[in-house]
């Protein structure tokens, strides 16, 4: 049986960046309501939702308060029931961000918890007398003592973002309920932020995939999830293919899919932070895709497909050529990814081609918290600034956040105000209004791509082979039993060769002009496209 998410697009809204509706500069609820339209028109099946939830926006909404209200910056329930509602008039699913591995420090868990040492809630979170040497991934140590009590707890992500303990049944019935009372009110599904963390054995040392992991997913899908139809992924960052399987694998009774971080690890160099980036090495990419399409068998679990999310850089600035060939490799990228077995995310701002953000070399417009953590150890480090704003332009998670760009008005229709990010200057150039006039822009190859996969069942269910070919080509075939698809890019600025026995039969899509011969056949820059073959 095919579910629905297996032919849907999946669209990440973070909703600060998305659309002011009341002019406070920062995006909300109603502003996305107002774009409901666009997104039924760019043919998405649903929206992914970063969260909404009550927060002191320590980490833009990663740190949540109350898991059943809506941050007033963004609205209120009735502006959420709003949205499920209009988004379903469109046959559009809204996924909920479930953030889940830990809490904000002003959650009333850990409010009781730090101010009563004897309440049942002091054990929601992790407290030890003696930290041991576990890093929080925003850089320091993962333990932040506390005056009161007198203990160390567990942050693996802000010190304002206390981890849960999952081991406590209490804490455990607790998710659960809150996960039925947004399923009631008739969401698509939950994205699941670092879930791989939930089973952590901080003694152990152990932060990811932990011993009790998958116990913990099996009774969350019998609590929440059983016999429902709903989309659940989960952000993996250390998921092999093999892991993947036990997480997706319909038998096991987990989630639907995951994201893994694979391909996306080629941004950066071997062994080295994040902070230091690398150009694309297209065998490698190769090699990561072909093997999670062959390791994942379909039968034993999905996968997911993505480029850019709210963490990640813009994929056309890091790895595209965002000067020459902007809108050319933005489809070549869509081409590739889109055609691949798996469900598609794209991040907003993606379909139009947005680029990552110009950040002056004063670091005032920083306003992520790991940037800002990063930009402290580096200059203690005694590195230079130019070299500091040079990785912050590159890989900073502020890139994906700036403002989403809807029409070369000022504030590029965004906002009438001032935004909480500045708005990238190239706006008046990229932009909404710009990509639906043009027929031939980058909007419609990603509508063209959505719209193939929710009709054609062989994106789904055919084989995949690799074919070989020079370095920068990406050749591949989707194999059913009485058709085959060739997927054909180059990802380079140059020329290049391919040639093939196979014969045309029919162009599926091409950003390009489609080649009368697989003969000797010479590749322009960045040239992509999908051809039915014999």
């Amino acid at each position: 049986m095919k579910h629905w998410w297996q032919k849907a697009t999946i669209y990440q809204i973070y909703p600060k960046s998305f659309k002011d509706s009341n002019d406070d500069g920062i995006g909300d609820l109603q502003g996305i309501i107002e774009k409901l339209d666009y997104l039924e028109e760019l043919g998405i099946s649903a929206i992914w939702l970063s969260p909404v939830y009550q927060s002191p926006m320590d980490d833009n909404g990663y740190d949540i308060s109350d898991y059943e209200k809506i941050a007033e910056c963004f609205g209120d329930m009735s502006d959420m029931d709003e949205l499920l509602l209009e988004a379903k008039r469109r046959g559009i699913r809204i996924i909920m961000d479930l953030v889940v591995n830990h809490t904000s420090d002003e959650h009333a868990w850990f409010v009781t918890a730090k101010e009563n040492p004897n309440s049942p809630e002091r054990d929601f979170y992790i407290w030890r007398d003696q930290p041991n040497a576990l890093e929080s991934i925003f850089g320091g140590s993962a333990w932040q003592y506390d005056e009161t009590s007198q203990q160390y707890y567990l942050h693996l992500f802000s010190k304002k973002q206390p981890d849960l303990n999952w081991e406590n049944p209490a804490l455990r019935q607790k998710v659960y309920d809150m996960m039925n009372f947004w399923i009631d009110k008739g969401i698509g599904g939950f994205r699941m932020d670092v879930i791989d963390m939930i089973g952590k054995a901080p003694d152990k040392g152990i932060t990811t995939n932990g011993p009790k992991l998958h116990d913990y997913l099996k009774e969350m899908h019998q609590a929440t999830l059983k016999d429902k139809d709903l989309l659940t992924v989960g952000e993996t960052w250390g998921a092999t293919p093999a892991i993947a399987k036990a997480y997706s694998n319909p038998d096991n009774h987990e989630l639907s899919m995951v994201f893994q971080f694979e391909h996306i690890g080629l941004q950066h160099l071997d062994n080295h932070p994040k902070w230091d980036f690398t150009s694309l090495d297209v065998p490698r990419l190769k090699a990561i895709f072909s093997k999670w399409q062959i390791e994942l068998d379909p039968t034993e679990g999905w996968n997911s497909l993505f480029w850019n999310n709210h963490d990640l850089p813009r994929v056309l600035s890091i790895w595209g050529n965002e000067m020459t060939y902007r809108e050319k490799s933005g489809k070549a990228f869509a081409i590739l990814l889109h055609l691949l077995r798996g469900t598609p995310y794209i991040y907003q701002g993606e379909e139009i081609g947005m680029l990552n953000y110009p950040f002056k070399a004063d670091f005032s417009e920083i306003e992520d918290i790991e940037s800002r953590n990063f930009i402290a150890e580096a200059r203690q480090a005694g590195k230079q600034e130019e070299t500091i704003i040079e990785s912050i332009r590159k890989v900073s998670r502020d890139n994906a956040r700036t403002p989403m760009q809807w029409d070369d008005s000022p504030q590029a229709g965004f906002s009438t105000t001032k935004p909480w990010l500045p708005v990238n200057p190239n706006y008046q150039t990229i932009n909404v209004a710009k990509a639906l006039a043009d027929k031939n822009s980058l909007f419609y190859t990603y509508q063209a791509l959505i719209k193939l996969r929710k009709e054609e069942d062989w994106l789904v269910d055919a084989d995949y082979e690799l074919l070989e070919t020079s370095s920068k080509v990406f050749a591949y075939l989707r194999k059913t039993t009485d058709k085959t698809y060739l997927v054909l890019v180059n990802l380079s600025d140059e020329t290049q060769s391919f040639t093939s026995n196979y014969t045309i039969k029919d162009t599926i899509i091409t950003n390009t002009k489609t080649p009368q011969t697989l003969e000797n056949l010479t590749l322009e820059p960045w040239d992509a496209f999908c051809l039915e073959v014999d």
